[in-house]
């Protein structure tokens, strides 16, 4: 039996003082949120000065597969090898021979994974043979790895919370904002009775209604979806209402022209890339005249008694062509009592469990059954309806419903 020196025993000891040290370096380092740039040179230190590798390399997976870690190896490093060779090493390994002229270089390879994913690879070599490396120097150094990984996979993390945070916070003022460009009040007096509510099916949806005074007698009263969502659609549809509002605060135009207008600047905007479909009608509520298009819009319902009509006269959706082929004004006079719904196809192509779709009739049943009511009463009964409708599933476009009686 052989027994240790004392020389030995103080140089394990040494050895094992200089280990937790380093542990101890790191792990405050990680504590104090020091950059990953700063515990990479605290991890090549340690490699180089204490257990005494003369070269190594380091992959780490990130958002990628990098290298931030380089000592004493002036080759290419080659960052398609972690794909092509080295997810085959599940342990460490020695090198005995091989074709890459990477792995050539290194004597052997220190593999860390989490749950089976290869986190990081080490590729190190000593002065001296094979024969001479320290199988504890290898254990150390693949834990050194590990909590190296760990510590920028956390730092990853971190990150990608702090963006999430910002994106969701950003959301939610352009959520805010986007409320504050639908009509705050709408009117609920002796000449007409409003109500609008609108469900989007993100933070920001691309679907929009409006109701602008032009006087005390005429009024607009709109109602649009753009094509896709996303916040390029929300913008998208934000530039086109806040151009409608500029319009009528400073001129009159006629109902045609409007609409050639309202298709450049969509063809402009979205470049072709998307279309707003829009309903515009213009009420004078002393004459009971309204003149309306539909760019291809859902068809609005209007309610007179048990009579249906829906308002199809129009043209295509803007932003469709260059130029719009053909444009049918829409004239008619509102009875009193006359029922107005307007909505997005979010309310009719919502669809129950079995695939089935509300529909158009189904929402014309409810209008006919719930128009006696105050608006916004008729509104939260069919947004209940379209609730019952879908059941657990979730809203998959954005929802909106415009409703307007007019005495």
């Amino acid at each position: 039996m052989r027994f240790n020196t004392g020389n030995e025993l103080l140089s394990q000891l040494e050895m094992k003082d200089n280990r937790l040290h380093s542990l101890l370096e790191i792990t405050n380092a990680i504590n104090s949120n020091l950059p990953v740039e700063s515990l990479f040179k605290i991890f090549s230190f340690i490699l180089k000065e204490q257990l005494s590798f003369s070269r190594f390399v380091l992959f780490i997976q990130e958002e990628e597969w990098h290298c931030p870690v380089k000592v004493g190896y002036k080759g290419k490093v080659d960052i398609q090898l972690v794909a092509d060779e080295l997810y085959r090493f599940k342990e460490i390994t020695l090198v005995e021979s091989s074709n890459s002229s990477l792995l050539s270089d290194f004597q052997a390879v220190i593999p860390v994974s989490h749950q089976g994913k290869p986190l990081a690879y080490l590729l190190i070599s000593t002065i001296g043979k094979k024969e001479d490396l320290e199988p504890a120097h290898f254990s150390f150094a693949q834990t050194l790895a590990n909590i190296i990984s760990v510590a920028v996979e956390n730092n990853r993390l971190v990150k990608q919370h702090i963006i999430k945070e910002r994106i969701s916070k950003e959301l939610e003022l352009a959520s805010e904002m986007q409320k504050m460009l639908f009509p705050s009040e709408l009117p609920s007096n002796r000449k007409m009775d409003l109500s609008g509510r609108y469900i989007p099916r993100h933070a920001i949806g691309g679907d929009y209604y409006d109701f602008i005074p032009l006087g005390d007698e005429e009024y607009i009263i709109c109602i649009g979806d753009v094509s896709g969502k996303g916040i390029s659609a929300a913008m998208l549809m934000a530039n086109f209402q806040a151009t409608i509002r500029t319009l009528f605060k400073y001129q009159r135009f006629e109902m045609s022209f409007l609409v050639e207008e309202l298709n450049k600047l969509v063809m402009k905007s979205a470049k072709g890339e998307k279309f707003i479909t829009f309903f515009l009608a213009h009420y004078n509520a002393y004459t009971r005249k309204m003149t309306y298009v539909n760019a291809g819009h859902n068809h609005p319902i209007l309610l007179n008694g048990r009579k249906v009509t829906m308002l199809k006269d129009g043209c295509i959706g803007l932003g469709m062509l260059d130029e719009l082929p053909s444009i049918k004004i829409g004239k008619l006079v509102l009875n009193p009592n006359t029922t107005f719904v307007l909505f997005t196809d979010g309310v009719v192509e919502l669809e129950n469990e079995s695939g089935e779709q509300f529909g158009v009739e189904r929402l014309i049943k409810n209008v006919q059954a719930y128009s006696p009511l105050k608006m916004e009463d008729m509104n939260n009964i069919i947004f209940s309806k379209l609730e019952d409708w879908k059941g657990p599933l979730n809203y998959v476009d954005d929802t909106a419903i415009f409703s307007c009686k007019f005495f």
